[in-house]
């Protein structure tokens, strides 16, 4: 069963777009003692929605992790891990971190209370809800 992911990037250094163009990325970056462990719980198919912080700071696509974690092959640290992202598609419509903080339902959300993590879970009910909000409903 895959896990669910929020990864944060700052869109001026590598954004959703950076990473749909390239068709493939090593996520790395992460240094925060528990954004690492949150890193070395990722497995191949697990899913993560793109976050963009900074002037954005909203939700704008989906991926997927394609290996697991390793080594970060730049470091010289071995606890800093990396995985391999590929994009999977742009939501439909963003979604903010106001809109995210504003439902009563993410009052739980790590993005909402440990709001400096740049890697963070989601349940699958806070997934599907995140889901439901970036998808324009039918008419």
């Amino acid at each position: 069963m895959p896990k669910y992911w929020l990864l944060k990037t700052e869109p001026t250094v590598y954004s959703f777009a950076d990473l749909v163009r390239e068709g493939r990325t090593v996520w790395d970056g992460v240094e925060n003692n528990v954004a690492l462990k949150h890193m070395r719980e990722m497995r191949n198919g697990d899913e993560a929605l793109i976050y963009h912080t900074g002037d954005e700071r909203q939700a704008v696509g989906l991926a997927q992790v394609v290996s697991d974690p390793y080594p970060d092959p730049k470091q010289t640290d071995p606890r800093l891990m990396v995985v391999d992202v590929v994009p999977v598609r742009p939501l439909a419509r963003p979604v903010t971190l106001a809109a995210i903080k504003a439902d009563p339902f993410f009052a739980d959300f790590a993005l909402v209370r440990q709001g400096r993590l740049s890697v963070v879970p989601v349940t699958a009910a806070q997934w599907e809800r995140l889901l439901a909000m970036a998808e324009p409903a039918e008419s």
